[in-house]
């Protein structure tokens, strides 16, 4: 991919594609089926840098791993992780190392785990806090908090951990190590997460309990759960399907169908605020996936307007809300996003650098500590946007230029393939231009 990429006012767009798999069931069905004693066969699996960094480490652990087909793969598990022979790299991948850090804490082994400079640079206390709670230990090699840390698992004994914000991927690495541990482990969270780590747990013979409790949502699970492989459909992915439809909603005369959406509740409050916002957007033949509900959803053209986004919604989008920032430059009035300060220990501090991006495009901003407010209008765009190697600040960007009065370029695009390879391919087949 070139350093630079520039997208430029479009003509209406128009068509039908289908969403990348979604990248975390990706990285789950990879790891536990690595976990399991089995075949597990996957199909939809998205075939992109992350995923693919998480399939190597699962091989790595000792299981076997092989692609049979487009976006279909077989791994076969010995039941357990053993210690692997060299340094497990994550890449760019947050999901990855956490929830594989997780995983690998419940067995008797030693594993060293780093990644690319982006990874290096995002905090992991708050998933070895509670993994060293239950009796991993962790040897911080550069600076603490920051990888590369050497993990030694075993042993481990259940905890009750409870989150102050509503974390999937920390929820997510407990119950992985609690499959191992001592006793029953819960988790519980303010407002629900993302439910996928639960959900996959069952399809591989697990017993998981989810009830809702006085402080929010408890999660449980009782240590010592074989599991056994299975068949995987992975649904597409809604955070990849955002910017081809956030395009069909902002440039004029556009209809953009995208196919294959998960639609679980949990991850389709993007889809919500747009409604909120006055988006046209439809949902077709909703259907069963992976154990995941699914439909075609399609967006045309729309008079969008300023909305308050509830920050109870904010576990349910906050991978969206760098996408929904753009779409809020085109609308009538104010958009504000509160209660997102998750956003700031993501690939990089997706708050800052939307908001310097955005107001190099001539867009109105105002940032605060745990969010941000867009003021709506014509996007005059004609700047050279920093991404700090940040896929979703990349193509949220791009998807402006589409609608911008001048073009938009940013820099750094590669990382788009961390998450949506072919993405460019897909935005231009649609009428889009970029390049």
């Amino acid at each position: 991919m070139p350093s630079q990429l520039t997208s430029r006012r479009s003509d209406a767009l128009a068509g039908t594609v289908r969403a990348p798999g979604d990248k975390s069931m990706s990285h789950r069905s990879m790891i536990l089926g690595g976990m399991a004693a089995g075949v597990t066969e996957v199909e939809g699996l998205l075939e992109g840098d992350d995923v693919l960094a998480t399939a190597r480490a699962v091989e790595a652990f000792g299981a076997k791993v092989q692609r049979t087909g487009d976006g279909k793969w077989r791994i076969e598990g010995a039941g357990g992780f053993k210690t692997p022979l060299t340094v497990i790299d994550c890449g760019n991948a947050g999901t990855g190392v956490r929830l594989l850090m997780g995983a690998a804490a419940g067995y008797p082994l030693t594993a060293t785990f780093d990644g690319d400079a982006s990874l290096r640079k995002r905090p992991m206390k708050r998933v070895t806090g509670p993994l060293a709670d239950m009796g991993a230990r962790f040897d911080w090699q550069a600076a603490e908090d920051r990888l590369p840390v050497a993990l030694t698992g075993g042993t481990l004994t259940a905890i009750d951990y409870v989150q102050t914000v509503a974390s999937a991927q920390v929820k997510s690495a407990i119950l992985l190590a609690g499959l191992n541990a001592q006793g029953v482990t819960s988790v519980t969270e303010p407002e629900k997460s993302r439910d996928h780590t639960e959900r996959m747990l069952r399809a591989f013979g697990a017993e998981v309990g989810v009830e809702e409790t006085g402080e929010g949502w408890t999660v449980t699970l009782k240590g010592g759960q074989p599991l056994t492989g299975t068949f995987v459909a992975v649904p597409g992915d809604p955070s990849s399907a955002a910017f081809p439809l956030a395009a069909g909603l902002i440039v004029p005369g556009s209809v953009v169908t995208v196919e294959g959406v998960m639609l679980n509740p949990l991850r389709t409050g993007l889809f919500d605020t747009w409604l909120e916002m006055g988006a046209d957007l439809t949902i077709s033949n909703r259907r069963q996936a992976g154990g995941e509900d699914v439909g075609d959803i399609t967006a045309r053209h729309s008079a969008l307007k300023g909305v308050v986004v509830p920050e109870a919604r904010a576990a349910s989008m906050i991978d969206e809300y760098p996408i929904l920032a753009a779409t809020a430059a085109f609308a009538d009035g104010v958009t504000v996003m509160r209660g997102v300060g998750e956003m700031r220990v993501k690939e990089s501090d997706r708050i800052s650098l939307m908001v310097e991006g955005l107001r190099a495009c001539g867009v109105q901003v105002e940032e605060e500590p745990e969010g941000f407010i867009v003021t709506g209008g014509p996007v005059p765009g004609g700047a050279v946007v920093h991404t700090a190697h940040d896929h979703r600040i990349a193509m949220s960007h791009l998807v402006l230029g589409l609608a911008a009065e001048q073009p938009v370029s940013v820099d750094e695009p590669g990382m788009i393939a961390t998450s949506f390879p072919g993405f460019v391919e897909m935005m231009n087949g649609l009428g889009g231009r970029i390049a």
